[in-house]
């Protein structure tokens, strides 16, 4: 992952202070199996490189906010690797609770005990925790992430000891604005964090992403590819569209079908017009990817 950063253009003094972090921060060995060393996408982007890179150097955790389709996991994922720490994925919803994060009592051995909750173990082995959607939480279960999140760094247990957290802990978390079940984040809870506004992909980011997925991928392909989804973006932002069909996973579902023998036309439908149920906005999609893709192309016209 470093060399990533280091082809992005990141900062020199940046890149040392993270392989300095690397080296003064052990990975404990019930952790190992956490650490990815070779995430399946990377982020493009030395802007939000630096921004993120050099917050988490300073102690502070990160809060990625914007639409779909900007990269917000695939960064906090790539954060984690290249710092070399192992990650816990919590994903929220309406029902979490203090007891899914922190942990509860469980029976073992004949006794009560302490289970530890992803937080707990994260904070505890000096992990990296991505806090998937955090805006889809009751703000009364993240309330006991408060002493965590801030100066304290410490998790209280009722019952049990007060938990120090490790030098190398840090959370990152995500939100969209707008998705069904999604709340305002209290302002107590928004202070703890250092915030980055993600920006939509770039034509040129994209095009680098679908040459890493499929190296054999034809220039020119790869580029129409990555302007059809900008032209998605623009009818997105006019509203003549929703943004159900602006789906950077289902472009790249799509090519991989297509790498695997469907015809481009029918794997789009898959990947990306069948998204949007309405039937008058999926003929709207169809016409952006009739204007840029024919409707014989396969595999033999896209990849050498």
């Amino acid at each position: 992952m470093l060399d990533l950063l280091r082809r992005e253009g990141v900062d020199g003094e940046i890149i040392s202070a993270i392989e300095e972090f690397r080296s003064r921060h052990e990975v404990a060995a019930e952790a190992e199996h956490r650490l990815q060393e070779s995430p399946r996408f990377e982020y493009y982007g030395r802007d939000i490189w630096e921004q993120a890179a050099t917050a988490l150097l300073c102690g502070e955790n990160l809060l990625l906010v914007g639409p779909k389709a900007t990269g917000k996991n695939v960064l906090a994922e790539n954060l984690a690797s290249a710092f070399g720490r192992p990650s816990w994925d919590v994903s929220f919803y309406i029902n979490t609770d203090a007891a899914s994060l922190i942990g509860t009592d469980t029976f073992k051995n004949g006794e009560v005990s302490f289970r530890p909750g992803p937080i707990t173990q994260c904070a505890t082995l000096g992990g990296f925790g991505i806090l998937d959607e955090i805006n889809m939480a009751k703000n009364e279960s993240l309330a006991v992430l408060h002493a965590t999140l801030d100066f304290r760094r410490v998790i209280d247990v009722p019952g049990y000891d007060r938990i120090e957290m490790h030098s190398a802990t840090r959370f990152i978390a995500t939100m969209n604005y707008g998705y069904a079940g999604t709340r305002e984040l209290n302002e107590a809870l928004v202070s703890r964090f250092a915030v980055i506004e993600m920006p939509p992909i770039s034509q040129e980011n994209l095009k680098k992403l679908l040459k890493r997925e499929h190296p054999n991928l034809k220039d020119d392909w790869a580029e129409q590819f990555s302007g059809l989804f900008q032209d998605l973006r623009r009818k997105c932002d006019s509203a003549e569209i929703s943004t159900k069909a602006l789906d950077l996973r289902g472009l790249m579902c799509a090519v991989e079908l297509m790498a695997h023998g469907l015809n481009a036309v029918d794997a789009l439908r898959m990947g990306v017009v069948n998204k949007a149920f309405d039937p008058f906005e999926r003929k709207l999609v169809e016409d952006v990817i009739v204007s840029r893709i024919p409707a014989d192309l396969g595999r033999g016209g896209l990849f050498d």
